[in-house]
């Protein structure tokens, strides 16, 4: 059990469990929604977790073992066979495709589209300094994976749109610092990040960038929602994270890991009390 959670850093969910039931209350309002879709919702994002992280890993295998910051990892080092790694993933479908069945027809006619993004992104830096956003459009379909378990249809989709694509450039900014610590590696195996391609100096500047358009599209969602003005320091709050992430960029496990997961439950917290005050 330990193999494994080394190896999917279940830890990791962190910054898409809050969006993703972000997502559900956004949809749900002032109802509280049954303990039964609450639970399945939690498995179908561990589910998908696990198969996104076990294709990461599994696709990246190669390039991990040759980059002394990866080599260490399960795959690169031995502590895991490709053939567990590949049973992790199985596993993680079988939970995924399982728990969106019982949540309803719709989210299991679209379970597999999440699984295309996950397939994709993980090479997308053999081509594109892109990938951030593959990764971050994975991310991006939690929250409306949420609203959809408990809204199953098409209608009405602003204010979730708004929420994932805060999403996509929150993620897209946080993994351009993640990626500094690649820098040098990357570019001399001719891999692509913003880092590499541009240098860390105007990677950052982007990163920036990034966050301050996902601000705005949550600032959005705060005033199309309409949101309870109750809600409006947790706004704040968040606006004032990203910040704090770009000032320290240069301590990627605090801007990364530890501001990344209170800003996640900063906006679940603006929701919940948005739609609920």
């Amino acid at each position: 059990m330990k193999k494994f959670f080394s190896f999917v850093k279940i830890e990791h969910t962190l910054f898409s469990l809050p969006l993703i039931y972000s997502g559900v209350m956004l949809a749900a309002r002032d109802t509280i929604p049954s303990l039964g879709i609450l639970i399945l919702v939690l498995t179908a994002a561990t589910g998908a977790r696990t198969v996104a992280f076990a294709l990461n890993r599994i696709i990246d295998r190669h390039i991990d073992k040759r980059n002394p910051r990866t080599a260490q990892r399960d795959l690169p080092s031995g502590t895991m066979t490709l053939w567990e790694a590949s049973w992790v993933m199985v596993t993680g479908l079988a939970l995924y495709f399982g728990s969106a069945y019982f949540i309803s027809e719709f989210c299991f006619s679209m379970s597999p589209i999440p699984l295309a993004v996950f397939i994709i992104y993980p090479t997308m830096k053999r081509f594109t300094p892109l990938a951030h956003f593959g990764v971050g459009l994975g991310l991006a379909m939690g929250p409306l994976g949420g609203w959809f378990a408990i809204s199953p249809s098409f209608e009405n989709l602003v204010a979730p749109a708004l929420l994932a694509l805060f999403t996509l450039f929150w993620v897209a900014g946080f993994d351009i610092i993640y990626a500094t610590l690649d820098e040098e590696f990357d570019r001399k195996e001719s891999l692509y990040s913003f880092p590499s391609r541009f240098g860390k100096k105007r990677a950052l500047q982007y990163s920036a960038l990034f966050h301050f358009i996902a601000f705005a599209f949550l600032t959005a969602l705060f005033f199309y929602s309409p949101f309870s003005l109750l809600a409006l320091p947790l706004l704040v709050a968040t606006g004032y994270l990203l910040y704090l992430e770009q000032k320290k960029a240069d301590d990627v496990a605090l801007a990364f890991f530890k501001i990344n997961a209170v800003a996640g439950f900063a906006v679940f917290a603006m929701v919940l009390l948005g739609v609920w005050a």
